[in-house]
């Protein structure tokens, strides 16, 4: 593979993994990160760069879609993860885009009400996704150019004019904070649904290119995009770090981003993120739900009319959720993420490794442990940490909402070590 087909497909994965929603987490965590903001820098790439950029490397070795993710646990369950994953991409992160868009391009012109905007926006989105218009591919081009090229003047300009000081951190554990404000991105479970369409893609243009050729390019590419957001991100929250004293300390994220690109570049350059932030909003939006009416489709036959019904469910879901705020809607997304996203970094990981190392029994065993151990977790993120506090007070790094990870790794090393002693 040339050098500019590498450039390009790493470009495709950057594209896909930059959603607009990403672009106003970075600032305010750095914000309140004070003079540990690297330490909260390196929690969020591991979460939402280095495990995408893994899960990317799992489909270079896999080279299948996602269904292939979870499937020597078992189909069922790869089936179960798959419904799981699109349902809460249609409830959680595709609602977000249209209250990021309200927030970020309709409410600073007007006093319209979040609900109106997520009617008028969701409309829109569904009239795309059942013409499948190529019109957004043809936008999509320019989009995560225009952006980019905004938020690099952004962070440029504050590098060079501001002063290096900064605040105190306001969370506890800025390590941990950093890893878990890295889950709302969603990368992890993006990597793992958009790494089928890479793959799907490059066989399109080349049909003659053999599984090692494929796997070297997705392997560079995937590094090359990791790379690209590793700098986009920490720029970021490097940049919210040194406006620390510039703003409220309960500033909204978007209020946030928008405030540091008046500061650094003016109104005018503020308003033409705002509309490449809303346009990008869109695209994203109309991916997530034609992807997911896609999958339904796929399970019943090639139904039209399958199709129909689950961009409606997404679009109607889309109006309920997107009439809140974005802080609201990262809130609630929390109990979900807590579940899901351990069984989603392991699958990367347990595809990632030799297969040497990862059978079907070490797969189940692994799992198993993972959602197990995940669950004090998930109750103690709806509100019911007491009812599971004598349980869970001796998993180690439960207090860090990390219970899952020993345990995890104990039982993936003892059952290779179990399965050594039976070969």
């Amino acid at each position: 593979m040339s050098k500019k087909t590498i450039a390009v497909t790493a470009f495709a994965l950057f594209s896909l993994f930059f959603g607009a929603g990403n672009l106003i987490l970075p600032p305010q965590l750095g914000f309140k990160s004070g003079d540990l903001w690297w330490l909260v820098a390196f929690g969020f790439c591991l979460s939402a760069v280095l495990i995408p950029i893994l899960g990317i490397l799992a489909h270079a070795k896999l080279q299948g879609t996602m269904f292939d993710f979870a499937k020597k646990v078992s189909p069922t369950f790869s089936l179960v993860y798959c419904y799981m994953v699109y349902a809460i991409s249609i409830a959680l992160p595709s609602p977000r885009t249209a209250s990021v868009t309200h927030e970020m391009a309709i409410q600073p012109i007007g006093d319209s009400s979040y609900l109106l905007t997520s009617i008028i926006y969701f409309v829109l989105v569904y009239v795309f996704v059942v013409n499948r218009s190529k019109i957004l591919d043809v936008i999509g081009k320019f989009l995560t150019p225009g952006i980019l090229i905004v938020l690099l003047l952004i962070i440029g300009a504050t590098i060079f004019n501001m002063e290096f000081n900064f605040g105190t951190i306001q969370f506890e554990s800025a390590f941990t904070h950093g890893i878990l404000e890295g889950y709302q991105t969603f990368d992890a479970i993006g990597a793992v649904v958009v790494g089928g369409v890479i793959i799907i893609s490059i066989n399109l243009k080349d049909t003659s290119a053999s599984y090692e050729t494929k796997k070297s390019l997705i392997r560079k590419a995937g590094w090359l995009a990791g790379l690209g957001l590793f700098l986009v991100y920490a720029g970021l929250i490097f940049t919210g770090a040194l406006f620390h004293n510039s703003f409220d300390v309960d500033i909204s994220r978007t209020s946030l981003l928008s405030g540091i690109s008046i500061k650094t570049l003016g109104n005018t350059a503020n308003l033409g993120l705002s509309i490449l932030v809303s346009l990008a909003c869109f695209t994203t939006a109309v991916g997530i739900i034609t992807g997911t009416a896609d999958f339904i489709k796929g399970r019943f036959n090639n139904s039209q009319l399958a199709y129909r019904i689950t961009a409606i469910i997404g679009c109607v879901l889309g109006v309920l959720m997107g009439q809140f705020n974005v802080g609201y809607i990262i809130a609630v997304a929390i109990p979900a993420l807590m579940f899901i996203y351990p069984i989603t970094i392991v699958l990367i990981l347990l595809n990632v490794v030799p297969n040497a190392y990862a059978s079907p029994k070490i797969f189940k065993w692994v799992i198993g442990t993972t959602i197990f151990f995940s669950i004090p977790d998930f109750i103690g993120s709806i509100g019911h940490a007491d009812a599971i506090a004598s349980f869970a007070s001796w998993i180690p790094l439960r207090e860090y909402h990390m219970g899952w990870v020993l345990p995890a790794l104990v039982v993936f090393i003892l059952g290779n070590i179990n399965s050594s002693k039976k070969k």
